[in-house]
């Protein structure tokens, strides 16, 4: 049976981050997510929440909410983001709602606005967790980590082999400490990395030999 939200309607996904149970999950992840838009003290950051966020100790950024299938707060946008290109240090996607083809679209965007050596923090339910039963109800995806890093090679950014699981398991509780791999928590982290392609050199053919007239003309 869907879960029902106060005004008797079917819940929606920020419905559900701001009831208890999901107020709990992004409380447990506050720590990781201020660790996340701290590492790069130079350029700004890039934060997209499920509920509105409170950003003012986290340095220079933007921290945009889901809402009507784009972004609001210090603007309101959709994709493509209105930001130029390499001008972003971190981008923290906090649960953000996407099918597929929008997840695609949105790792696209976040590689464009990326700087080289930027990084994504993906924040994502586990579908292995008991507290999935909490957010049932609230047209929430759940993906394992596989998932992600695929979408995430296929926007050209290199993910990291072990995500860290956080969040509650079965109780509504606070439980910020992150452990490696998401085990049964109700959600994990996973980073990937904007990497810069050296060029490659190109290697003499073996056997290969220049003629002496040629190299000594």
């Amino acid at each position: 049976m869907p879960a029902i939200s106060p005004a008797g309607q079917p819940g929606t996904p920020s419905d559900w981050f701001a009831s208890p149970p999901g107020q709990a999950l992004i409380d447990s992840e506050a720590g990781l997510v201020r660790q996340a838009l701290g590492q790069r003290p130079g350029p700004p950051w890039l934060w997209l929440a499920p509920v509105p966020q409170r950003a003012d100790a986290c340095g220079r950024g933007v921290c945009l909410r889901v809402r009507d299938g784009g972004w609001d707060g210090a603007l309101r946008c959709a994709l493509p983001l209105p930001l130029a290109n390499e001008s972003v240090g971190t981008v923290v996607l906090q649960h953000v709602p996407a099918s597929r083809e929008q997840a695609a679209a949105l790792l696209d965007e976040c590689a464009r606005v990326l700087v080289p050596g930027g990084r994504l923090w993906l924040f994502a339910l586990n579908p292995l967790s008991p507290y999935r039963w909490r957010w049932r109800g609230h047209d929430l995806r759940a993906s394992e980590p596989l998932t992600w890093r695929r979408r995430m090679r296929d926007a050209g950014l290199a993910p990291e082999a072990v995500s860290q699981g956080v969040g509650p398991r079965w109780k509504v509780e606070v439980r910020d400490v992150a452990g490696n791999g998401p085990g049964l928590c109700a959600a994990y982290a996973l980073r990937a990395e904007r990497r810069v392609v050296p060029l490659t050199p190109i290697r003499r053919r073996a056997g290969l030999r220049i003629p002496q007239r040629a190299a000594a003309g």
